[in-house]
């Protein structure tokens, strides 16, 4: 007789199988996607709010942060002499210069402008070492006039300054004297506004 009894074959299963239990606990319902601007944004309605808020705060510091002129003053004098068949006039504008702009000011270009009801005229101040040579071939020019005004002149906070420039206009006389107004145009350093002071 042996010592091992004999093995047995395991049982064999008979009929369906059996199924596997849920797992207990939360579920997830993958059915919805949270991916899109549906889920992830506020609504509509308070997006246009905040950017029309933003858009105003950006206005009003657009406003009030708006190039300026740095200076002031008043144009207080304009002589006009015609150089004789040059079909041109030389002009001197005598002007009123204030610096109220909280620091210095510095001179860059000077021109003047003339408007007339066929458009805008610009030319350049003539410069300042040829004022007497001017002074002498037309002495109308000098009538009110005050020292010259150059480039590069510097204008403390808070001074005020009279001074002239002398321009040619490619006009005669009459033309000039048909503008509806004249004006001195003063170009500041780090400033893209100029200073213009006008008259008639």
């Amino acid at each position: 007789m042996s010592a091992n009894p004999p093995s047995t074959p395991p049982p064999t299963r008979t009929g369906q199988p059996e199924t596997e239990k849920a797992p207990a606990g939360p579920t997830i319902n993958i059915g919805e996607e949270y991916g899109t601007a549906k889920k992830n944004l506020p609504p509509a309605k308070v997006v246009a709010i905040a950017v029309a808020g933003v858009l105003v705060v950006v206005l009003i510091a657009s406003f009030l942060k708006r190039a300026k002129p740095q200076g002031s003053g008043s144009l207080d004098n304009v002589v006009a002499v015609e150089v004789p068949g040059q079909n041109t006039t030389m002009v001197a504008l005598t002007f009123t210069l204030h610096n109220g702009s909280d620091k210095a000011l510095y001179v860059r270009e000077l021109q003047s402008g003339r408007q007339a009801p066929t458009g805008e005229t610009k030319v350049d101040a003539v410069s300042a070492v040829d004022f007497d040579r001017y002074f002498q071939a037309f002495p109308d020019l000098k009538n009110g006039a005050q020292p010259a005004l150059s480039p590069e002149t510097r204008l403390e906070v808070g001074d005020t300054i009279q001074r002239t420039i002398i321009v040619g206009y490619p006009m005669t006389l009459s033309e000039f004297n048909q503008r509806q107004a004249v004006s001195v145009i003063i170009w500041p350093y780090n400033y893209t506004v100029p200073i213009i002071l006008s008259r008639q």
